[in-house]
């Protein structure tokens, strides 16, 4: 759970919202000119070909909730225990402030911009995110938890990445959302007992715009190589590990979520991860080692630091704040040793587009 707020407002929901925490989606903004220096002339037919595919808009009518969605919700998730609503509505509040994020910042380049290609891409996926995050906010409105999303817009804190970041950045966590959707969607589907809430239902379609997401920015880079090589290869290390450690440590501080649908964490995390890895094959020259016992032990330390922070931020005081301080230095240390580990070199394939095929 983010911090120890229960979740039984709007006020509450929106707090949590509204935090700028390391485990916390951030909303983001960007150099909006060298945005504009972007060319992907050299992948002009597959860029072309999957503007096509977004003009098709093969999800314009799936955002729509049925009769049946309100009578579910009643059924199956007032059945679960009142620890495992937090979780749920946590994870709830976290899904919608990501989709939420992505929306403003293609929302803002699409208003900034003046490369015709990097507009009209923007328009598109601001389009997509914008009806996840209202999607989302319905289900948090059936508790009486929805989120003013034009108060979070205004108040929420604001990171500036230079475009490369967000390269990076942003086609991992749409590919790394397909990778948990797809394979949330997979266990409800040969478990639909274990399904405590029908929005689950809506994962396979909706992670498929993740997976279209992230494929426009591989063309991005694979239009650009100068993006990964070099010095950026430092930089692909960093946010793959960045995303993947947030990932583990927000995971195991809600397990009961997990284990509601039958999943382990631990084994929900490695597949996801694999997943992953054998996506970002198609851009990404390196990736990490996943398999590795030192990368599995440094994951798992960062997890009982964070528990760590969590329990020191609770104590308050003088020596809470010591004892915050301390356990930061020992995070970033287990960062930085996590950082130099091994990691796997490979050609990057010929064809650049990949089917969501998992």
């Amino acid at each position: 759970m983010q911090e120890t707020l229960t979740i039984d407002s709007a006020e509450k929901a929106s707090e949590i919202a509204l935090m700028n925490t390391m485990l916390s989606p951030r909303f983001y903004t960007t150099n909006f000119a060298e945005m504009d220096r972007v060319d992907v002339s050299s992948l002009r037919s597959e860029w072309d070909k999957m503007m096509d595919e977004y003009e098709g808009d093969n999800n314009h009518d799936h955002f729509q909730r049925t009769p049946e969605f309100s009578k579910e919700v009643a059924e199956r998730f007032s059945q679960v225990s009142p620890e495992m609503r937090q979780e749920f509505l946590d994870f709830l509040i976290s899904s919608l402030t990501s989709e939420f994020s992505g929306c403003i910042l293609y929302n803002e380049i699409y208003k900034k911009s003046q490369n015709p290609d990097i507009k009209n891409l923007m328009r598109y996926m601001a389009r997509d995110e914008s009806r996840h995050a209202s999607f989302i906010n319905q289900s948090l409105k059936d508790f009486g938890l929805g989120i003013d999303l034009g108060d979070l817009k205004r108040n929420k804190p604001y990171t500036y990445f230079k475009p490369k970041y967000i390269f990076y950045a942003t086609y991992l966590s749409e590919k790394i959302g397909y990778a948990r959707y797809i394979t949330i969607f997979r266990q409800l589907e040969k478990h639909p007992e274990k399904r405590f809430h029908p929005i689950f239902k809506w994962f396979e379609r909706w992670c498929n715009d993740e997976f279209r997401h992230g494929e426009s920015f591989a063309l991005i880079m694979r239009a650009n190589p100068h993006l990964l090589r070099g010095v950026n290869i430092y930089w692909i290390r960093f946010f793959l590990l960045a995303v993947y450690a947030t990932m583990y440590v927000r995971d195991h501080c809600r397990p009961m979520l997990h284990e509601e649908m039958g999943l382990d964490s631990t084994t929900y995390d490695y597949t996801v991860f694999q997943i992953t890895n054998d996506i970002t094959r198609q851009v990404f020259p390196v990736s990490l080692d996943i398999d590795s016992p030192l990368f599995r032990q440094g994951l798992d330390k960062l997890l009982h630091i964070q528990k760590q922070l969590d329990m020191a931020k609770a104590r308050g005081g003088l020596i809470g704040k010591f004892q915050q301080a301390g356990w930061a230095l020992v995070g970033a240390k287990t960062f930085v040793q996590l950082y130099f580990l091994p990691i796997k070199h490979h050609a990057l394939p010929t064809e650049v587009r990949m089917a969501p095929a998992w």
